[in-house]
């Protein structure tokens, strides 16, 4: 299934019932009086979190989403019919923006999620709403009025909690193959990630995280150079920034250039890149003899003054991959227990004056 994570629809909520105007006619019971009922409300618009869906391809074909207009009051004093809802499944992790004022309307964020993005209209008065003391026989009614009309703009920002970040053939595909279950293509060639990949990273029983790889970064990305840019903001959600560095690349560019130049795009795409945690991932240590290898990673992290945490991977043969996930699964569960510890509690205090009094 081809991947798309941006598509623009249209919404219209469903348009009140008008009211109806009705007199009361039965045998034996003259001056009946008004029995115009009210019309039904218009039915809303939401969109419902799915975990099955997984791109917005979908959206490219049905671009229009409608809900029923609620029926119209009748007499007896009987009540119109309410419009039924829309419900558009989309996948966990869209965000939907009103194209005219730029609000975020939605933004998904779990399966089953249901978020309003178009308010139906409200249901007309019948004439009988409108009987009083001194207007015996009204024959006023109102219409509904019109649901909400958006034109929304969705763009999907994959969940996970790492995220892998380098250059092309930096062996991110290969790196999220050996560790998961995911199967991205992998060639010798540069951008073979057209699309971002999710794998689920297993520790061991009920320790997972998930990782994320999105096609490789260039310089000059953030001016539309390569693939990369387009998919960052799959990256905003992410825990933890993974950046890998090729040390034995095939167009022999220096890696702590390449890893100045990749930084600095994302400070130019902005959305808190640059503020997420960020560690250093050497991959490729089975291409070079183990002296000239840690001669290598030292040489760049002096060059980059790194003074954070980085590690040394094969992708090819698995060296290093065991460590580097156990330590990430660490630091997530820690990052998760610190958020837990300063939450705010709930429970309100205890009322120390009232046990005084007692």
């Amino acid at each position: 299934m081809k991947f798309v994570d941006e598509a623009r629809i249209k919404v219209i909520a469903g348009d009140g019932g008008n009211g109806a105007l009705s007199f009361r006619r039965e045998k034996y019971i003259p001056r009946g009086g008004p029995d115009g009922g009210d019309g039904g409300n218009g039915g809303d618009v939401y969109l419902v979190g799915d975990s099955n869906i997984n791109t917005l391809v979908d959206f490219r074909h049905i671009r229009t989403y409608t809900a029923e207009r609620g029926s119209n009051g009748s007499g007896a004093n009987c009540t119109g019919r309410g419009g039924s809802d829309k419900l558009i499944p989309v996948p966990v992790g869209t965000v939907a923006t009103d194209r005219e004022t730029g609000e975020i309307v939605a933004d998904i964020l779990d399966g089953e999620q249901k978020d309003l993005v178009a308010r139906g209209g409200k249901h007309g008065l019948g004439n009988a709403r409108f009987k009083s003391s001194t207007n015996r026989a009204p024959r006023k009614t109102t219409n509904g009025t019109p649901g909400e009309r958006r034109e929304l703009m969705l763009e999907l920002k994959l969940l996970a909690d790492v995220g892998l970040l380098g250059y092309p053939n930096a062996g991110k595909s290969s790196l999220i193959r050996k560790v998961s279950a995911a199967k991205p293509r992998v060639a010798d060639y540069p951008f073979t990630t057209l699309h971002p990949n999710l794998g689920v990273v297993s520790i061991e029983a009920h320790r997972s995280f998930v990782m994320a790889d999105i096609p490789g970064l260039i310089e000059g990305a953030s001016e539309g150079q390569g693939l990369g840019i387009r998919f960052l903001r799959h990256l905003s959600r992410t825990g933890l920034l993974l950046h890998i560095i090729d040390l034995a690349p095939f167009d022999e560019h220096d890696p702590a250039q390449a890893a100045i130049a990749l930084y600095n795009e994302l400070s130019k795409f902005g959305a808190g890149l640059t503020d997420k945690p960020r560690w250093l991932v050497f991959n490729k240590m089975d291409l070079m003899p183990e002296d000239d290898w840690h001669a290598k990673v030292t040489e760049t992290l002096e060059a980059l003054e790194w003074q954070g945490p980085w590690y040394g991977v094969s992708a090819m043969d698995g060296r290093g991959t065991q460590k580097l996930c156990a330590d990430i699964m660490g630091y997530l569960e820690a990052q998760q227990q610190n958020e837990a510890d300063t939450a705010p509690s709930d429970a309100a205090p205890p009322d120390t004056a009232a046990e005084e009094e007692i």
